[in-house]
């Protein structure tokens, strides 16, 4: 049996998310079937995150066992041929030790979040990119996506649905920096909670448009309440960067 590390890019739009779902297509479903059909073996795939419906991955890193005899190479060639025509690329793959685990052996996650400032729609970026029509204060939204930072009880900005033991998490980064009509929010944690990064961005946005203050978003992290959340970010703009080991 050898276990097999792989980097996977992936365009969310057509799945459910990450997580093998029973009312749609998902990433790992996909590559769970390429890897049968390459091997002739039922694999179960173990990813460093879960993503929602919409949201893309640029390098998540993910594991599966593999007991027939064949080289990184091989096996990452036949995969990608038989995931065409999924949006779904793996660009690397190697062996790593039996003790490996791209969930639990993860020290660190990374994701960006995508805004398009601008009044005009989108067009070779839609669904890659929220757009906001109105103008943005991105200085603004920086300063106070800094009241986030650390370690702090996230219930506002936690799905209903989440499956976390507990909603205290300790966000490491959360930057938010403007290109142009580009805005980008970085954020940066060991884990995080469903849906925390859509509903950090959403309330940031509010602060960019000026309905809400620093001061406002710092509330809605000290309510610990869901009810208290301004706006959750649609997934279109959200990409998991790569997991640290």
């Amino acid at each position: 049996m050898t276990r097999f590390r792989l980097t996977v890019e992936f365009d969310g739009r057509p799945f459910m998310g990450w997580q093998r779902q029973a009312h749609g297509p998902s990433v790992q479903e996909a590559i769970e079937r390429a890897a049968k059909a390459a091997t002739g073996e039922t694999v179960t795939l173990h990813a460093a995150g879960r993503t929602d419906a919409g949201v893309h991955g640029l390098a998540m890193t993910a594991h599966l066992d593999v007991e027939r005899a064949i080289t990184p190479f091989r096996l990452m060639e036949a995969l990608n041929a038989l995931l065409r025509p999924d949006p779904v690329a793996v660009l690397a793959c190697e062996e790593a030790p039996d003790d490996f685990h791209a969930r639990f052996s993860c020290l660190g996650r990374h994701y960006v979040y995508r805004i398009i400032n601008r009044r005009a729609p989108l067009t070779h970026e839609k669904g890659l990119a929220w757009r906001i029509a109105a103008p943005l204060d991105a200085e603004a939204m920086h300063a106070a996506a800094q009241r986030l930072v650390g370690r702090h009880d996230f219930t506002t900005f936690r799905s209903a649905h989440c499956q976390s033991e507990s909603p205290v998490k300790t966000l490491d980064r959360l930057d938010v920096a403007r290109d142009g009509e580009r805005v980008t929010v970085r954020a940066s944690a060991r884990s995080f909670l469903h849906h925390q990064v859509r509903s950090m961005v959403g309330c940031l946005a509010l602060v960019g448009q000026g309905k809400w203050s620093a001061d406002d978003l710092r509330g809605a992290l000290e309510a610990r309440d869901r009810a208290a959340l301004g706006l959750n970010a649609p997934p279109d703009g959200l990409f998991f960067v790569r997991a640290d080991y």
